[in-house]
């Protein structure tokens, strides 16, 4: 179902879509905000998936034990080294 309704632009947004068009890169201005509501509700998608694992990762690692865990100084320890090497090669 289509719906119509009235959206206002600056100069800017509405200069930038006529070009889009008129270069054939959307087949109209309509395609063309269309085009980008879909691509922020992928955006979107991908946001909530992202926050959804960092959400499970927190709660996994806060039932770890803690003799399970690593220092921040073997931690950091391990990255410097990491990146010396790279440095080095």
């Amino acid at each position: 179902m289509t719906v119509k309704t009235t959206i206002s632009f600056t100069d800017r947004h509405h200069r930038f879509l006529t070009d889009k068009v008129g270069q054939g890169v959307f087949a109209s201005q309509s395609a063309a905000v269309a085009a980008a509501l879909e691509q922020m509700m992928r955006d979107e998608e991908k946001r909530e998936l992202a926050l959804g694992a960092m959400a499970e990762e927190i709660r996994a690692r806060l039932d770890m034990p803690q003799t399970d865990y690593v220092s921040a100084e073997k931690a950091f320890a391990d990255a410097r080294a990491r990146l010396q090497t790279a440095r080095e090669a």
